[in-house]
């Protein structure tokens, strides 16, 4: 009878851990300096889904490009640092890079999502590290697309100018907005501190019933996650935010079920897509 040499168990052992083993994703983020929510709503919805799926894991990087006021002039300086973050995070050699600044990108033109995501691609390429990039203003859009919207209602933080320009690039890509409200909150940190307690309110005031779906925050800084199951009890709607969007967005870029508890009718698994072609 043949004896098995100890290597060949030790090499056994190994191939079965491997199988049962955990899968750790970096998640890279570019985050505007002054952003404070992106940091914490996205790690929480991911760790909510390991919840469900222990076998994904999670790690979570940054790099920041200054801004301070959201206003147009300083989000296009603050864009032109995107390629630094992109290179950045790409020497970490993160799994999905997200360019974590809707207004950003929809301030520099309609459809410049598209733009932003094949260059900052093409840097993280050139630094040997080739990493899906999503952004937030896409995420938002395909998600839209994916939940069948044909008209939304949204809230944004801006001031009115900088809201228009959103539902401008948001209505460029199909969408019919039925009504909206504009925060006027002009420093990022005081949206970071908005009380997401004060949305139902909001959205009560609102003309919201030939929506198909709520935009509850229609920027990433803006904190909402927890008043997006209520909002959509209130309602009967399915309610998306721009965070909620960008978590989808990563799932799938990871190959990832899109499954992520309390986190809106987009996360409740009903969304479903072809995990098997992204593994």
């Amino acid at each position: 009878m043949k004896r098995t040499h100890p290597s060949d168990l030790h090499q056994t052992r190994i191939a079965r851990t491997r199988h049962a083993m955990t899968q750790t994703y970096r998640i890279g983020q570019i985050v505007p300096s002054s952003n404070t929510t992106m940091e914490t709503e996205v790690p929480a919805m991911l760790q909510a889904h390991s919840t469900l799926r222990p076998q994904d894991r999670f790690t979570f990087h940054s790099s920041r490009m200054r801004m301070k006021k959201v206003q147009k002039e300083e989000l296009a300086a603050m864009d032109a640092e995107s390629d630094r973050c992109a290179l950045e995070l790409s020497d970490a050699r993160v799994d999905v890079l997200g360019y974590a600044c809707l207004v950003a990108i929809m301030a520099m033109g309609k459809g410049y999502h598209r733009v932003s995501q094949q260059r900052l691609t093409e840097r993280t390429a050139s630094n040997g590290a080739t990493a899906p990039v999503i952004t937030s203003a896409g995420a938002l859009v395909e998600a839209l697309k994916v939940m069948g919207a044909k008209k939304i209602a949204l809230v944004a933080p801006y001031m009115v100018p900088l809201t228009q320009l959103v539902m401008d690039y948001i209505a460029a890509e199909g969408f019919e907005i039925v009504d909206w409200r504009a925060l006027e909150i002009p420093d990022n940190l005081e949206v970071g501190r908005h009380d997401p307690a004060k949305l139902p309110g909001i959205v009560a005031g609102m003309d919201y019933a030939d929506a198909d779906v709520i935009v509850l925050s229609a920027c990433v800084q803006m904190p909402s996650l927890p008043a997006v199951a209520q909002v959509e009890a209130a309602t009967g709607k399915p309610v998306l935010t721009a965070s909620i969007a960008t978590t989808y967005a990563i799932l799938k870029e990871l190959g990832l079920d899109p499954v992520v508890p309390g986190a809106g009718a987009l996360l409740s698994g009903a969304y479903p897509y072809d995990t098997a072609a992204k593994a």
